[in-house]
């Protein structure tokens, strides 16, 4: 009797084994669920970041789901979007968020349960509300062309207009201040959490748009028509800019810097629309960001912390002292059409 309980705990003792071997052997082999949630779907930006958020998935078998607001800002539509790949099956969110403070409360449901949140492009608030950010150094990035700006001025008193994004966005308020300290405007650093206007005649909104872009400098030459310095939050803002500076006859008059070096705003350079531009990369963002999704769906090993995905200066009438590459460069390395 005593051999056969013993010949039956043997028996159960193997089939749990095998049962734990089966269950981990289909865990691993179960097909990684990754979302990714961007600020809007046309911004070729946005598009480019899906392209390589979806070829580093089916690269590593893993399957993307995609969501955006309908528009700039639109956090409820990104809300709605994570709670749908919640309820898919996601384990890993990327999430470049619209509202880096409305976004917090659907983020903490979404990672209690037992979703890894990282951050691409445009940081939380707080920055702890995602288990990682992937993103462009903006402060840097605005530095950059602020330091290009100051040189390029040649001593010249500059009559400063800002097109920002949109009010309170961290990106938005990084690349403004960067270009700022860059130009030489004291007490600025990369924690100021305010956007500061020292030395500024003129900021407006642009939301990052050509035609909101081309408003903005329209009211910004009527509020003072001696601007000749524009820094823009972006590129697409930066070609709205030069339309409503050609339209005044003031193009030549005016040095414009910008961020983000998608291909048409690198053909602006080439064209000498643009002076400069600080280029940062998506897809990078983007491919590090899904491979990390298939790494925590492999080893339940989650990510921490930041990671700098690189800015370049692209120029091509560079300044001594500020480092550089020219257009070439950009074009090999940009995004878009």
């Amino acid at each position: 009797m005593k051999q056969n309980k013993r010949a039956k705990l043997k028996i159960a003792a193997v089939s749990i084994a095998v049962a734990a071997a089966a269950g981990l052997a289909f865990a691993q082999s179960a097909q990684p669920v990754i979302g990714l949630i961007t600020k809007t779907e046309t911004n070729p930006f946005f598009v480019k970041m899906k392209e390589g958020a979806q070829a580093a998935a089916t690269k590593g078998g893993a399957k993307l789901l995609s969501g955006a607001g309908k528009t700039d800002g639109d956090n409820a539509g990104q809300v709605t979007a994570l709670e749908n790949m919640v309820a898919a099956g996601a384990k890993t969110i990327l999430i470049t968020a619209s509202d880096s403070k409305g976004i917090v409360p659907a983020l903490a449901k979404a990672r209690a349960a037992g979703v890894m949140v990282i951050a691409l492009d445009t940081p939380t608030d707080p920055a702890s509300a995602v288990d990682a950010l992937f993103a462009t150094d903006n402060y840097k990035a605005g530095l950059l062309i602020g330091q290009y700006a100051k040189k390029a001025m040649a001593g010249k008193k500059a009559v400063i207009a800002a097109m920002d994004y949109n009010p309170g966005q961290p990106v938005g308020i990084l690349r403004h201040n960067g270009f700022l300290a860059g130009f030489g405007v004291k007490g600025i650093t990369a924690k100021t959490a305010t956007q500061i206007d020292t030395d500024v005649v003129c900021s407006q909104n642009s939301f990052g748009d050509q035609a909101k872009g081309q408003t903005a400098m329209e009211n910004c030459l009527q509020k003072n028509p001696d601007i000749n310095l524009v820094y823009t939050i972006n590129e697409p803002a930066a070609a709205g800019a030069y339309q409503a500076l050609k339209a005044a006859g003031k193009e030549k008059d005016v040095i414009i810097v910008s961020v983000d070096g998608g291909c048409a705003g690198v053909r602006n350079v080439q064209a000498g629309v643009i002076a400069a531009t600080s280029q940062q990369y998506p897809l990078k963002m983007a491919s590090m960001g899904v491979a990390a999704g298939i790494a925590y769906a492999k080893t339940g090993k989650k990510v921490a912390g930041y990671t700098d995905t690189g800015v370049t200066l692209i120029s091509d009438k560079a300044q001594m002292g500020v480092a550089s590459k020219d257009s070439k460069f950009g074009l090999a390395n940009c995004w878009g059409q």
